[in-house]
């Protein structure tokens, strides 16, 4: 992968500027655009790509449509993707409907009983539909499912360690950890020409409902599937350096001194964390990708240029 060129997001920019009126590009240029995607179709053909979807990707309605042709052309040409969606924003506005703040503690949602039932409707409802709604609006067929279904993420209470009382922990509700995934569920929907649409709601043996962050989900998602991709969709271009400068490629040593001096803090760190996890169980690739920049998932899979940042496990 690391032959791959650094993405120029200028002529990008200028590219997407141009996408709403193609005939300005030439058949030439079209064709082999076409054509440099061969290998990479080739190369994925009958492969699970998880995608984790969230940001402005999720929200701006151009990106949105963008984002559901992608899915479906990656379905149509022999992958499987598997989106586990977040709804950070989606579940702030509701809480404020109701006159609740959301609250945060190193990158994580403090959940009370009735926040979990906002969690519960906004993600498994509202947010997930809409996805489902998108896809299926272009041809495809995608189908909802949330930790539930199937059994498909069993998850008990997190315990957070209080970073200032060694030895403590910190309770932030109803916030899961993942206990097991029992992908049975998402192959047999893979197998027969569906695309599922994961919602990130764990539940526990008494049946209790936990919020689980999404990168997390994904991350093992991706484990248990044996992914050849994990894709993180963001609202930055990949992850940054203390000069702010794009780092292109991470290895897990690089990343724990990142984590060390503070370079990566707050909503990144589970990002991060879940990415070098799948990375070091065995996914090929991870990326985490800019998801403002419209179809960024074809071409982080099917072209050449290199863009995001991929984290290697070693």
């Amino acid at each position: 992968m690391s032959s791959r060129h650094p993405l120029n997001t200028t002529a990008l920019t200028h590219f997407t500027d141009l996408s709403a009126d193609l005939t300005a590009v030439s058949p030439q240029i079209k064709a082999e655009i076409l054509a440099e995607a061969l290998p990479y179709i080739r190369k994925f053909h009958g492969k699970t790509i998880v995608v984790k979807y969230g940001g402005n990707a999720m929200t701006e309605e151009r990106l949105k449509h963008g984002f559901a042709r992608d899915v479906i052309l990656l379905k149509l040409v022999g992958m499987n993707p598997v989106v586990v969606h977040g709804g950070g924003p989606q579940i702030d506005s509701a809480l404020k409907k109701i006159g609740k703040q959301g609250t945060f503690i190193q990158g994580m949602r403090i959940t009370d009983e009735e926040t979990m039932e906002v969690v519960e409707w906004v993600l498994g409802g509202e947010v997930q539909q809409d996805i489902v709604m998108l896809i299926n609006h272009y041809g495809g067929q995608a189908v909802g499912l949330t930790g539930k279904d199937g059994g498909l993420i069993r998850a008990r209470k997190m315990k957070m360690p209080d970073k200032e009382n060694p030895g403590q922990f910190l309770d932030i509700g109803f916030v899961g950890e993942i206990d097991a995934i029992n992908p049975a569920v998402v192959k047999a929907l893979q197998d027969d020409a569906f695309i599922p649409i994961i919602s990130p709601i764990g539940f526990g043996a008494d049946g209790q409902a936990y919020n689980i962050n999404a990168d997390l989900v994904a991350g093992k998602i991706a484990e248990i599937l044996r992914a050849e991709k994990l894709i993180m969709m963001t609202n930055i271009p990949g992850v940054m350096d203390k000069h702010g400068n794009l780092v292109t490629d991470l290895s897990a040593r690089e990343i724990d001194e990142m984590f060390e001096d503070g370079t990566i803090s707050g909503g990144m760190l589970p990002k991060i964390s879940s990415a070098l996890d799948a990375a070091k169980s065995g996914v090929n690739t991870v990326h985490i990708i800019d998801g403002r920049i419209e179809h960024s998932l074809l071409l982080e899979v099917l072209t050449e240029q290199a863009f995001g940042t991929m984290i290697r496990s070693h």
